[in-house]
């Protein structure tokens, strides 16, 4: 869907913005492999990704210290990496979903005045 003056890109940039704490969030409570994390991500309404997106992303999730790895065996292919939070990636996710809380109330306001001011 495009919307007038770029609204779609926006939109785009905003879920870029966001989607490395909803990889955080599915990492909360057990480790997963880059497969599973698209599979959920794109089971998620509008958080659709692809390994092309994600694999660079758990990448600097990594390097920020966010998420730690371990290489497991498959018993259907190849090994696989797979990804748990670390103490500071919990940090940086409770941080986000303190901030965000606002961060949504605001502009859901704003949002729902639309209209009201002519």
């Amino acid at each position: 869907m495009v919307l007038p003056g770029g609204a779609h890109s926006g939109v785009s940039q905003l879920r870029r913005g966001i989607l490395q704490f909803c990889v955080l969030a599915l990492l909360r409570d057990n480790e997963k492999y880059a497969f599973e994390l698209v599979r959920e991500l794109c089971d998620a309404h509008g958080l659709a990704t692809s390994e092309g997106t994600i694999y660079p992303l758990l990448s600097r999730l990594r390097k920020e210290g966010w998420v730690s790895t371990v290489w497991k065996e498959s018993e259907t292919g190849p090994p696989r990496r797979y990804y748990t939070l670390t103490a500071a990636g919990r940090t940086a996710l409770t941080d986000f979903a303190g901030e965000w809380g606002t961060f949504k109330s605001t502009v859901d306001s704003l949002l729902g005045s639309e209209g009201s001011h002519q």
